[in-house]
């Protein structure tokens, strides 16, 4: 097997990563300990839309290898949205700092290096931190996708499907989960169960499965993500003037506390652009590339419905345009289906200090293409700004595994300064559409509403049941007085009364003259 050292090898690497058309720079090949300069890594834009994972262990320079493939992109006119945990990729709003590391890595590698500043545009969810608000209505994100989010059985995916048909059929917005919440309860009362009897009703047992999964994803803080104004995700899908693609920062910060939010809008978000992207096959350059770092907590405790959907979805975007990276520690941080769409690899050093570490290591070393480098020694060797490469060819054959030392970022690798943060925020154009919170009436408003006319009619039904209960006794006083009445003042009763009165008055005056009645 060649030596991977020999200039037949670097022959080999050169020509298999000489591609026609547009390509990114990724570094040079490692040979003993210097760069071989005429052994160029790079990877093919038209690629970029078959995936990718960058990993390693920390401390191994995977956030600047983003940094550097997010410039990149950028620089050829590829709209780019990247997940910045920790805050580490704010600087690439400016221009980079020239120091003398810097200068010798691109003397070695051949890199062509000036600093350079990047278009950013900043998010957070739902106002979670710095940054435009990113947000969606319930209805948006529509009852298949909360079902999966809820990890809801197919029973109870039926009972949210019919849930949202009623209220969309009853005029009744579901802008955020305090009006979902507020259906639920409604139609899982003794009034509201009458409203779905002709198509199946949902019983108080599924109500209370909803209503409880619908607390566990508050507690995650995803009252702050539905809401309006709703985020067009299209607006993600932007140049800047001078014809770089806008890279849109999320900034994430306490994502380790609620990795259920971060999962969440994960899956609306590829779901969303999924629907409405047009499908375009392979294109020379991709529309728009996602790079989701720290991607272990994506599948933290994810429910096998969340696992089969993002697979799927990224299985499918590609024909969109779309290509998603992973940034993380180990591949086996990734679902194993998700990880055979991933046609780029960027393996940084592993660190094996227990026996996991060791046979996660083996288990890298296996998802590599065949080559004469012994992976588990160079997977422990690598320096830092090092990795083991290898992505598909402009062919979509897999590309020699290169030992590659790696380019230096152009932006600044430093996080922004606040107020450089908030100063671009405040200029972007996103902060007047979804910088400000409406909360315009929709269906817990409207059932509130409802709800208290409801009470005021049973009061006043009470009151006048009340009224009623006391009419009748003295309509039947005077009813009584009314036929007493008419008794003693009738004919009869008058006849009765003056005869008998005559003949009393003839008896005592009998009495009276001492004459008695024979």
């Amino acid at each position: 097997m060649t030596d991977p050292d020999s200039p037949e090898y670097a022959a080999h690497v050169a020509d298999g990563y000489a591609f026609e058309g547009e390509a990114i720079a990724i570094g040079a090949l490692v040979q003993g300990e210097e760069a071989t300069e005429t052994a160029q890594v790079r990877l093919p834009l038209k690629m970029m839309n078959r995936h990718g994972l960058i990993a390693g262990a920390t401390g191994t320079g995977k956030t600047r290898t983003l940094q550097v493939f997010a410039e990149s992109l950028s620089d050829a006119g590829v709209p780019v949205f990247v997940t910045d945990i920790k805050g580490d990729l704010s600087g690439m709003a400016l221009e980079g700092e020239q120091k003398d590391f810097i200068d010798k890595r691109a003397a070695d590698i051949g890199q062509e290096w000036a600093p350079k500043a990047y278009p950013l545009e900043f998010y957070a969810l739902g106002g979670i931190g710095k940054g435009v608000p990113l947000r969606t209505t319930v209805t948006d994100f529509g009852p298949l996708l909360m079902s999966k989010v809820l990890g809801l059985t197919d029973v109870q995916e039926s009972a949210m499907g019919l849930i949202f048909h009623w209220a969309d059929t009853n005029g009744l917005a579901l802008l955020d989960l305090k009006d979902l919440r507020a259906v639920i309860q409604f139609l899982g009362s003794d009034e509201g169960k009458p409203e779905l009897k002709d198509i199946g009703g949902v019983s108080s047992s599924t109500a209370g499965v909803l209503l409880r999964e619908i607390a566990n994803l508050q507690a995650q803080g995803a009252d702050d993500f539905f809401g309006e104004p709703a985020f067009n995700t299209m607006d993600l899908l932007k140049t800047a003037p001078d014809g770089r693609g806008i890279i849109s920062c999320l900034e994430l910060p306490d994502l380790q506390d609620r990795p259920h939010l971060f999962s969440t809008f994960i899956m609306w978000l590829l779901a969303d652009l999924f629907a409405d992207l047009p499908e375009v096959g392979d294109p020379d350059k991709p529309r728009l590339v996602f790079f989701f770092d720290e991607a272990h907590l994506l599948f933290t405790d994810a429910s096998k419905d969340f696992l089969t959907q993002v697979t799927q979805t990224v299985r499918l975007i590609r024909s969109k345009g779309v290509g998603v990276f992973f940034v993380t520690q180990t591949p086996r941080d990734v679902p194993a289906d998700v990880l055979g769409q991933l046609g780029s690899r960027v393996q940084h050093a592993l660190r094996a200090f227990t026996p996991d570490d060791a046979a996660a290591m083996k288990a890298t070393a296996r998802t590599f293409p065949h080559s004469p480098y012994d992976l588990e020694e160079v997977l422990t060797t690598m320096g830092i700004g090092e990795a083991a490469v290898t992505v598909l060819s402009d062919k979509g054959a897999p590309t020699p595994v290169a030992w590659t030392r790696l380019c230096a970022p152009r932006g600044s690798m430093d996080p922004a300064p606040e107020g450089v943060i908030d100063g671009i925020v405040k200029a972007s154009p996103q902060a007047a559409a979804y910088g400000e919170v409406l909360d315009r009436e929709s269906a817990y408003e409207k059932l509130a509403a409802k709800a208290a006319a409801r009470s005021e009619a049973v009061q006043e039904a009470a009151e006048q049941a009340e009224k009623k209960a006391d009419a009748p006794k003295s309509r039947s006083s005077r009813r009584d007085k009314s036929v007493v009445e008419q008794v003693v003042t009738s004919q009869p009763v008058k006849t009765f009364a003056r005869q008998a009165g005559r003949e009393v008055g003839r008896q005592i005056m009998r009495s009276l003259l001492g004459v008695l009645k024979r």
